[in-house]
């Protein structure tokens, strides 16, 4: 008898890695109550694929005149305002998760906002994709888009700016 169970076991955790390798998980983990004294506990886990790591770059700028910096310096002070970090904006709306941003409910639908938009409490901004679940961003008080910070089908990290809400 205890050939058969251990058939079947060896049965269902290859079903379990195979449900691993048909829906691209990287892990899967299971209990089996049998009865009290009975169970199986599997765990099937597979390497994630590596992140591709762009080579970093370096840019060299030649250091301009003295007259041509006393020009430049007050085209400086509103690049400064704009390269300002988003995050600390106090309307921005930051992603909860890591995934990938969709900006409509389906391909060829109408984005849910655009620059200007008058938004409620509640409404849709775009949809983060996680694990395959789509994962609705609401607005979290009422006003008008002010930047959308990122592209449809772009991934975003947990924190990310996506929305200026004012």
């Amino acid at each position: 008898m205890t050939d058969k169970k251990h058939e079947a076991d060896v049965a269902f955790i290859k079903a379990l890695a195979e449900l691993l390798r048909d829906n691209d998980l990287t892990e899967l983990e299971v209990k089996r109550d049998f009865g009290e004294d009975d169970s199986l506990n599997v765990r099937v886990s597979r390497a994630a694929p590596a992140p591709v790591m762009a080579a970093p770059q370096t840019v060299s700028v030649a250091a301009p005149a003295p007259a041509a910096a006393a020009a430049a310096a007050p085209a400086a002070a509103p690049a400064a305002e704009a390269s300002e970090d988003p995050a600390s904006h106090p309307g921005a709306v930051t992603s909860p998760m890591v995934g990938t941003i969709y900006m409509q409910a389906e391909p060829g639908a109408p984005t849910f906002i655009k620059v200007g938009t008058q938004v409620a409490e509640g409404d849709t901004l775009l949809i983060v994709e996680a694990m395959k679940t789509m994962n609705h961003i609401h607005a979290p008080k009422a006003g008008t888009v002010k930047r959308i910070l990122v592209e449809d089908g772009a991934a975003v990290e947990f924190g990310t700016p996506l929305v200026i809400l004012e």
